[in-house]
């Protein structure tokens, strides 16, 4: 069973569509990396699974259910755009009036839960006004665990958090879907982070997904190359190109991609009268492996 499942999912605004015939697939267990760039319908598509926005045609189904299935909606935790705390009010009051909201029983048990999941327990009487910005984050995502969701919703959570606050987030998101086997949706436009923990990905472009993958398939797909530098890059790309057919200079370095022999490109370099230094033979990553996705017209 998959917990997101969504067929030909249009929505428009003032006759422009946002989505255009969406097809997504969320695997249960997963932690589900939803790229695009801005203006692609990622927040639109959130919106959407959450209720927030009505449709205009297409199907979502949550763990095989209509997505309007009262006994569905229960299941789904979320955090789009901020947390929608009360700033004078404690994180605890916060938690304790959305807890009564939705009508949980041990109130006082289950927000030590969500508080525990979070690391937000020594904090719980602080003021949310005066929350870091890490910590509201956070705090936003004990409120979407509170009721112990089978599906929750995460809206660029990593964005604008420091080094610490996004390692302190990783782990969560871990902890979540391996020890409360809840299934975790979540955007970010920060996509080394995304890929430290992401186990299936979605791409969406103009509406429309262009691709959706596993973190298994996309470190196979994802092309390797040696790299180094040298003080002439030009000539350096000159003479490997005689040898090598995809060469090209990126970020300060001259890439020689699908090659995997680094003594051989080093020896080749050397019998050429050209010294390399900082040499390595690396993987493109998901950032990259994105961007070529992007700029290629023709996505299968």
């Amino acid at each position: 069973m998959n917990a997101i499942e969504i067929k030909g999912l249009k929505k428009s605004f003032r006759g422009m569509y946002a989505l255009n015939g969406l097809d997504m697939t969320v695997p249960v267990g997963s932690i589900y990396g939803f790229i695009g760039e801005n203006g692609s319908g990622k927040s639109t598509t959130e919106k959407l699974i959450c209720g927030h926005l009505v449709k205009d045609s297409g199907t979502i189904k949550l763990f095989g259910k209509d997505y309007t299935d009262a006994g569905t909606r229960i299941r789904v935790g979320a955090l789009i755009e901020n947390a929608g705390c009360f700033p004078n009010s404690s994180i605890f009051m916060n938690l304790k009036m959305q807890c009564l909201n939705l009508g949980i029983e041990n109130i006082e048990e289950e927000i030590s839960r969500v508080l525990k999941i979070v690391r937000m327990e020594e904090h719980r009487e602080l003021k949310f006004k005066k929350c870091s910005l890490g910590m509201k984050q956070r705090v936003g995502i004990a409120m979407a665990l509170l009721g112990n969701p089978a599906l929750l919703i995460l809206d660029e959570p990593i964005n604008g958090l420091d080094t610490d606050g996004m390692k302190i987030m990783r782990e969560i998101l871990v902890e979540i879907t391996q020890d409360y086997n809840c299934t975790v949706l979540i955007s970010s436009h920060i996509l080394g982070e995304l890929e430290k923990i992401a186990t299936h990905y979605g791409i969406i472009r103009q509406g429309k997904m262009i691709q959706e993958l596993t973190a298994k398939e996309m470190e196979s797909r994802a092309r390797v190359f040696v790299s180094f530098k040298v003080a002439e890059p030009e000539k350096a790309i000159l003479i490997l190109k005689k040898k090598y057919s995809n060469v090209r200079e990126e970020l300060g370095f001259v890439r020689v991609y699908d090659e995997e022999d680094v003594d051989g490109v080093v020896k080749y370099l050397i019998d050429n009268n050209i010294i390399p230094s900082e040499i390595n033979k690396n993987k493109v990553g998901l950032e990259e492996y994105y961007i070529e996705l992007m700029t290629n017209k023709e996505v299968k």
